[in-house]
């Protein structure tokens, strides 16, 4: 059990090979790009009418 033996994970590691012993780390997912990202359009709202001021 060390650097040269196949079945122990010191020994992957030394080797550079993957298995039950050394599992690969499992990938994230990659985060889109604004170019990716569709935008929603944006909702347009009637503007209130401006209430009058009141005159003293």
């Amino acid at each position: 059990m060390g650097k040269g033996d196949q079945k122990s994970k010191r020994g992957k590691i030394v080797a550079g090979s993957y298995g039950k012993k050394r599992p690969r780390k499992e990938s994230k997912p990659m985060l889109a790009t604004v170019d990716q990202v569709e935008k929603p359009e944006k909702e347009v709202k009637p503007k209130a009418a401006a209430k009058p001021k009141a005159e003293k």
